[in-house]
């Protein structure tokens, strides 16, 4: 490669002894008291200034050391302005750029702002301000929905904010008229050019593969940025990477006041240098190597995540309703698999088999409650309990009994925006009250949490509900917002449910809740919920209070299946059947 001593231009104006233009055609050999570089910024050995490196989260700024002034008065018009500069996004990841870079126009060097997609220029607490006085002109290759951003390959006119106030996808217009798209992220050279007319009071942004420039813009902005500038302004780049990386590279920059700057030729640029030259079998090796390790990987924890899955996790309410508890798959051999030769009667609540454990050979009769049965985990539970403590020599004992995965993903087979939104719904009734969904130890009327909290709200009381150990010390206002919120959310009729979308906004306080909150059509203050109860208990395996398991009510295997219970003969379950 030919030794290259690319020269720089600065022009001063004698009347105000400020700089007016600067022409760098690569920034080898560039006095360092000329561009001042903060984050990980640097000139490399190749003359090319290099805002970010392939490091996450990470911001560079580069601007001109001396501030530029674009009004004769704090109170003036705005100057006219133009620069063009060539830039080049290399993503670690092909195609997943990160972040962005933006020509910054600012009242300091010293931005104090964050990376990812705030591309080093603001901050969350800053953005949007209108003392921020920040022009951007960003080149984004991460799509932010946050400042409603249209894609991951755009630019963007921004104004004191990161919600771009215009914006367009990376493209060219051809001498033709003809629009070709560009990718930002290609890691190829890419001119940029900025002007801003105060006569017009407009800002177009024109791009190009190459030093031609097209006629047309891709992006115009009818603005007057007077009140968006102060006096003195310092003119720049920025750039910052997310959790994935780009390296952000400009290879010149030219830039006036007032007038249009020289042109840069990509010709004379200095270029970035290609890949190192690898060795062909050393890399095979590796990348054979790799996808074997991969795949080894990805099989030990699929494994892993099946155990998981098919786990039978003890809860502590588990523990207090008396008898043992049975593995499934135990229930499963001894009934040769709930075959239908064992089958001993049929009821509402279910069927009964018969079975016989292989080890010690006792005979057993297994009532088995699925999905399509009226009873829930709550009567379940009940009449665990309660068997499971009665000794009379009329009535069989109860061995013990099997519980594996509580209803909405069974009965539809597959989890729902709605299972979400219940499981959010529960959540806030938990932690509000600061209890678990099941207390066995609590009175009767207080045995399910949301069964209590809607006959407190039947009754007007519904503060009662709060969590005794805050003492009272809380906002009612906001107390009573998020107990409502939990009863909506927790509808037993999945319809009645809100959007998540309508729970951020009650959250946020953008919207008023119904003032009229009306029990599910289940509901009976003297009996519970019925179905919809089930609800309520799966959507607590997503919740984090009290260390509650979500595997426990995890869907796996045969759907049909939800609880069964045992006996030492099939007589007194065969009672319930008929």
């Amino acid at each position: 490669m030919a030794c290259f001593l690319p020269l720089f231009f600065l022009l001063i104006s004698a009347s105000s002894s400020q700089p007016t233009e600067l022409f760098f055609p690569g920034f080898k050999g560039l006095n360092p008291n000329n561009l001042t570089l903060t984050g990980v910024a640097e000139i490399d050995q190749h003359g090319i200034l290099r805002l970010t490196n392939d490091t996450s989260r990470l911001q560079g700024h580069a601007f001109y050391s001396s501030p530029f002034r674009f009004k004769n008065s704090p109170n003036g018009q705005a100057f006219s302005f133009s620069t063009s500069f060539v830039f080049v996004s290399v993503p670690e990841y092909l195609k997943l750029g990160g972040h962005g870079l933006a020509f910054t126009i600012a009242t300091s060097k010293d931005l104090k702002a964050l990376p990812s997609q705030y591309l080093g220029i603001l901050n969350a607490t800053d953005n949007g301000n209108f003392t921020n006085h920040l022009v951007a002109v960003e080149f984004d290759t991460v799509q932010d929905f946050e400042f409603q951003d249209i894609n991951d390959n755009h630019i963007g006119i921004d104004l004191n904010s990161l919600v771009s106030n215009a914006s367009a996808s990376a493209a060219y217009f051809t001498d033709g008229g003809s629009k070709q798209n560009l990718t930002l992220k290609s890691g190829k050279p890419i001119q940029a050019w900025v002007d801003y007319d105060s006569v017009e009071n407009v800002i177009n942004v024109t791009l190009a593969p190459n030093s031609t420039r097209p006629r047309l813009p891709i992006l115009s902005f009818h603005v007057d940025l007077s009140p968006f500038v102060e006096e003195f302004m310092y003119v720049g780049f920025s750039a910052s990477t997310g959790l994935l990386a780009s390296s952000h590279y400009i290879l010149g920059w030219s830039f006036k006041i007032n007038g249009q700057p020289q042109a840069l030729d990509l010709s004379s640029l200095p270029s970035l240098p290609g890949p190192p030259k690898k060795h062909t079998a050393l890399t095979v090796g590796v990348s054979v190597s790799s996808v074997i390790l991969l795949i080894l990987a990805a099989s030990i924890i699929a494994y892993i995540i099946f155990k998981i899955r098919n786990a039978d996790v003890i809860e502590d309410w588990e523990l207090e309703i008396g008898p043992q508890r049975y593995p499934y798959e135990e229930l499963k051999k001894a009934t040769n698999g709930f075959s239908d030769k064992n089958l001993l009667g049929q009821g509402g609540f279910g069927k009964v088999y018969k079975g016989t454990f292989r080890h010690s050979k006792i005979d057993v009769a297994v009532k088995r409650v699925s999905h399509e049965s009226k009873q829930g985990l709550r009567e379940f539970v009940s009449e665990i309990a309660s068997i499971g403590r009665l000794r009379h020599r009329n009535l069989v004992q109860l061995l013990g009994w099997c519980r594996r995965r509580a209803p909405e993903l069974p009965k539809t087979g597959k989890a729902t925006t709605s299972s979400d939104v219940y499981a959010f719904g529960a959540l806030l009734l938990e932690v509000a009250c600061g209890r678990r969904p099941i207390e066995p130890k609590a009175l009767p009327e207080e045995l399910v949490l949301v069964d209590w909290v809607w006959e407190k709200f039947i009754q007007g009381r519904l503060l009662d509900v709060a969590d005794a150990r805050l003492n009272g010390k809380y906002d009612e206002g906001e107390m009573l917002m998020v107990l409502k919120l939990g009863l909506i959310c927790s509808n037993d009729m999945p319809m009645a449910r809100p959007t998540m979308r309508h729970v951020v906004r009650y959250l946020d306080g953008e919207a008023e809740l119904p003032e009229n909150l009306r029990p599910p059509t289940a509901f009976d203050s003297n009996k519970g919920f019925g179905d919809g109860f089930d609800d309520f208990l799966n959507s607590f395996a997503s919740s984090s209070f009290d260390k509650m398991s979500s595997n426990s009510f995890m869907e796996t295997g045969n759907a049909a299946t939800s609880f069964a219970s045992l006996s030492t003969s099939p007589l007194s379950l065969l009672r319930e059947t008929r």
